[in-house]
């Protein structure tokens, strides 16, 4: 791995996973600034890609360079991110189809985790940010559960409605404040955690958000099952990350990077007034809970919906906006600029 050169003054910044949704935005939001961003990937190979992406969106790519990292594997950690002022964890499997094994998220996301916060550790970084995610706090509580969910609230990992997928976030996060607590500086750390990722997509590789959003618009659901997301635009959650490594009020913290809940029927919608010519293959109309239930017996997507039929996320996002300095961008614009960047590509 080679850095370019850069000014004394300039930040410079490790992120992992650089090529996912929300680490491709927060690398754009800091080469735009003049940052120095290094951001690691599962091979080099990629590496021309995700900066041609990064190009076409208004970054200066002289100032970035790539190392190749593997979750699952301590080769090249320590040296990769050694130099650096700060680190920005975001790599972790994410999925919606419930793998038969749970290992197979827990592995790399604890293990991705293990190896980032020591890396980061023993470089000496000024400040670690970890992406974690809502479903390590909203998750288990019970479908009678109203209260506000806040940044001390974490999921009861025995609960029914956990996932594969919120099993690995919340055992990933429990690992990252262990880590940095057992080192004696908790303070070194802020986790944001952002609820289910909507906004802009910047290539076709357009990720699991998207691929939800994609299906929605090519006519993929009969209708949409009664679940409810809490939801953040990418631009926001990216922004909430650069802002976080700097601002020591939320040092040591938990930041829930989600606004309103909705419900997927309420995108659909909101989506078909939007976008008219797509209003007959969106499921604008909410199917039983008895139906999404039966078609679970032999579809993962639907025996992963079924978990959450009916529940409804109430996020105190104060110190979110706090942390941001604006209100949050709304459900509907991040799901319609999500919707048109996809169509705008031609994926559609």
């Amino acid at each position: 791995m080679i850095n370019p050169m850069t000014n004394p003054m300039t930040k410079r910044v490790f992120i992992t996973g650089i090529s996912g949704f929300l680490a491709s935005h927060i690398a754009l939001q800091l080469l735009k600034s003049g940052a120095q961003v290094t951001g690691s990937l599962r091979s080099l190979r990629k590496s021309d890609h995700t900066r041609k992406v990064l190009e076409s969106h208004g970054a200066d790519t002289s100032k970035l360079s790539f190392a190749e990292l593997d979750l699952l594997n301590d080769k090249g950690w320590n040296e990769a991110i050694d130099g650096f002022d700060y680190l920005i964890h975001t790599a972790s499997p994410f999925v919606t189809t419930m793998p038969k094994d749970p290992q197979e998220l827990v592995k790399p996301a604890v293990e991705g985790t293990t190896r980032a916060i020591n890396a980061g550790l023993n470089a000496g970084v000024k400040h670690i940010v970890l992406t974690s995610s809502m479903v390590s706090i909203a998750h288990g509580h019970g479908h009678g559960h109203t209260a506000k969910l806040t940044e001390k609230d974490w999921t009861n990992i025995k609960g029914d409605d956990v996932s594969a997928y919120v099993l690995s976030k919340t055992l990933a996060e429990r690992k990252a404040w262990e880590l940095v607590e057992a080192a004696g500086c908790k303070d070194i750390l802020t986790v944001v955690n952002p609820g289910f990722i909507l906004g802009p997509v910047l290539e076709k590789d357009i990720g699991t958000s998207g691929g939800l959003i994609l299906k929605m618009l090519k006519g993929g659901f009969p209708g949409a099952p009664n679940i409810g997301f809490s939801c953040v635009d990418v631009r926001d959650a990216a922004a909430l990350h650069i802002k976080a490594m700097d601002i020591q009020e939320f040092f040591g913290r938990r930041i829930l990077a989600s606004g309103e809940d909705i419900k997927l029927v309420e995108i659909a919608r909101d989506l078909a007034k939007a976008f008219p010519q797509y209003a007959k293959k969106l499921p604008t109309r909410q199917l039983p809970d008895f139906v999404v239930k039966l078609v679970g017996l032999f579809d993962g997507d639907a025996r992963t919906a079924s978990k959450s039929l009916g529940h409804k996320h109430n996020v105190d996002y104060a110190a979110t906006e706090q942390l941001l300095g604006t209100p949050l961008i709304s459900n509907q614009k991040a799901a319609r600029d999500m919707a048109k960047s996809i169509i705008d590509l031609g994926l559609v």
